[in-house]
């Protein structure tokens, strides 16, 4: 984007970016400069006469990089600028990533330290027992973040190959809920002999983690109501529980990874943040949609939407 700006007069020209993003109309080029000012601050660089200084404002919550130059004439200053807003967002959502990732391991990573230095000063038979067990429950932690990691990592390299075969939705349903081996009543509600056709394993992990998800964030011995039904072109499948819900400003969120609603949830009821993640790849794999809802009855609703052709 670039402005051809005159100390007195204003914005003098505009490229098609820059009246699109300031939103200029050509015909009002000569108005005050005051309506593009990102905040102001480019009038007072414009006032010292500075060229050539690169500094990121902000426009309308978009980050900008701005760098002036002297213009043709004397008076008149170029102005370039670039939008940095998606580059400040990745780098925002790596640091994120990072500083999460070394959260989440190094919790387990200590206790499986504490517990082998208590192995080594010979601990009573018992002690042993117990040191050992933690020792294991913790690797299994870092294990199964590592695993969750390499998958969503194969995932958005897009190298998961798919491999669509036509079944049951029932039975599918059925299965999810049985590899799962939840201890309270879950309430299915699935059309009869209703077919789809899309890769079976991945709708029936994609799945899991939703009852595993619900299962965690419902009340001890609340039930998990599954639905399905036909929706147009689509095939619907939606996961209830009956917890206390997600505020709707977190709904947008929540299928990013290590992000959690409630972060004083300890870490073996609440998970790690990524199953959620997991499951939104694998919809959008399976060319699916995914997204969540607080039922009007109370509880969380997150619901997948695949292809469907009869």
């Amino acid at each position: 984007m670039a402005l051809l700006i005159a100390a007195e007069r204003g914005v003098i020209d505009a490229n098609a970016a820059a009246r699109d993003f300031f939103e200029i109309d050509r015909a009002r080029l000569p108005d005050s400069l005051v309506e593009v000012t990102l905040e102001g601050r480019l009038v007072d660089l414009l006032a010292e006469g500075q060229a050539h200084t690169e500094t990121y404002l902000v426009h309308h919550r978009r980050v900008v990089r701005c760098t002036l130059a002297p213009g043709p004439r004397p008076g008149q200053t170029l102005m370039f600028l670039i939008d940095m807003t998606e580059l400040r967002r990745l780098a925002t959502v790596r640091e994120e990533f990072v500083a999460n990732l070394v959260h989440e391991l190094k919790t387990p990573l200590t206790s499986l330290r504490l517990a082998a230095e208590s192995l080594i000063g010979d601990p009573a038979p018992t002690d042993r027992k117990r040191f050992a067990e933690r020792a294991v429950k913790e690797a299994d932690l870092v294990t199964k973040i590592i695993d969750n990691l390499r998958q969503l990592g194969e995932i958005e390299a897009r190298s998961m190959a798919v491999e669509a075969t036509e079944f049951d939705l029932a039975e599918l349903v059925d299965e999810s809920v049985a590899r799962l081996k939840i201890d309270r009543p879950i309430n299915t509600e699935v059309p009869a002999h209703l077919t789809i056709t899309t890769d079976r394993p991945k709708l029936v992990q994609a799945l899991g983690n939703l009852l595993d998800n619900a299962a965690k964030f419902s009340p001890p011995g609340a039930a998990i109501d599954v639905h399905a039904e036909i929706a147009g072109d689509e095939v619907r499948i939606s996961v209830r529980d009956h917890g206390p819900g997600i505020s709707p400003e977190h709904w947008g969120r929540v299928f990013e990874r290590f992000y959690k609603v409630d972060r004083a949830r300890p870490r073996e009821a609440g998970g790690f943040g990524l199953g959620l993640a997991i499951t939104k790849h694998l919809v959008q794999v399976l060319r699916g949609r995914i997204w969540t809802e607080t039922a009007r009855e109370g509880g969380q609703v997150f619901t997948i939407a695949l292809p469907w052709n009869p």
